[in-house]
């Protein structure tokens, strides 16, 4: 089918309308990510009550040590880590909220926080409204069945920080279970990969910049 040309004022109120879009954040490239995502499967009630408890836990991201050391390695922790992501968050109240809910959320669901860091950076880059091309959402890029499966069904509880953060830990975590510890296998599942290498490979390349001896 062949469409006439575009007259100049066509184009004039196209390029209006894309303007209009960017402007509003209904049309914004740089938000989408590259990732892939989840892919559904059926789970076990014995499962799927598991992950659905972890999810609802509303505790605050707050941490709690129960010596001096512990605290203090975490104080170490937080200023590293913050230096190295100033630049993808300028804000410190807002850099400190973040790494502080990644360091609670990865030791809560008991996977390494540097796993998590490398993970987030693959697939959001640290946007906290990056949406892939398959549908996945914020920052460890959750795919919306999720929230149906283990929540209320509101996938625009995934742009929220900390719930995002808490799926994406928990779902790990399933993963590495699934696959009995095996990091490779768990995250090409994580990504809807399984078995391929170049997720896993990015994940434990980008894991590296965010390594802390303490």
């Amino acid at each position: 089918m062949k469409f006439p040309p575009e007259t100049g004022a066509h184009i004039n109120r196209r390029v209006g309308l894309q303007r209009v879009l960017l402007a509003s954040g209904a049309l914004s490239f740089a938000g989408w990510a590259q990732a892939g995502g989840q892919l559904e499967e059926p789970l076990v009630d014995s499962v799927r009550t598991a992950l659905s408890s972890a999810i609802q836990n509303s505790a605050p991201p707050i941490p709690e040590f129960t010596d001096t050391e512990s605290r203090l390695k975490y104080l170490r922790w937080l200023g590293a880590m913050s230096e190295r992501l100033k630049k993808k968050k300028p804000d410190w109240e807002t850099r400190k909220e973040f790494l502080q809910t990644v360091w609670y959320e990865s030791k809560r669901a008991g996977v390494d926080v540097t796993l998590v860091m490398g993970l987030i950076q693959v697939e959001s880059n640290f946007r906290k409204f990056a949406v892939s091309r398959v549908g996945a959402r914020g920052y460890m890029q959750v795919m919306p069945f999720w929230t149906r499966v283990l929540g209320d069904g509101d996938a625009g509880k995934l742009f929220h920080m900390q719930t995002n953060l808490r799926f994406g830990c928990v779902i790990l975590r399933h993963y590495l279970d699934r696959e009995r510890g095996d990091l490779f296998l768990a995250l090409g599942r994580y990504n809807g990969s399984r078995g391929k290498a170049p997720y896993p490979n990015a994940v434990f390349g980008a894991k590296r910049a965010w390594e802390f001896a303490g």
